[in-house]
């Protein structure tokens, strides 16, 4: 079972900007291939940091507004929240080991 959460506008600055865990925020669509395969990963990584960090999944089609803001242009973009801040930045399908590393001094 993931530990990743669907997140909204509705929900995002409680679940992503104001979280007191670091936050590796997924800009992802259901149609991405590239997104499918990465989010394996991401879910394994919630899970393993569970008490360390959040996985939030945030749905470029259904959130615009959110992509819009944080500038996605390419998806998966992956970015790294850290008390409210974006302070690491993946763009496109990468190794576990790069998320790993993403995320390693914030942990």
């Amino acid at each position: 079972m993931s530990e990743a959460v669907a997140v909204t506008s509705a929900n995002f600055k409680e679940t992503v900007l104001e979280s007191s865990l670091p936050v590796l925020a997924d800009f992802w669509a259901p149609w991405c291939v590239p997104c499918r395969m990465v989010s394996p990963l991401l879910d394994q990584l919630a899970e393993e940091h569970k008490d360390k960090m959040r996985v939030a999944k945030i749905n470029v089609d259904e959130e615009s507004q959110l992509a819009t803001q944080f500038n996605i242009v390419s998806i998966p973009t992956i970015i790294l929240f850290h008390q409210g801040q974006v302070v690491k930045q993946q763009i496109g399908a990468a190794p576990r080991k790069v998320f790993q590393e993403m995320i390693q001094e914030y942990l």
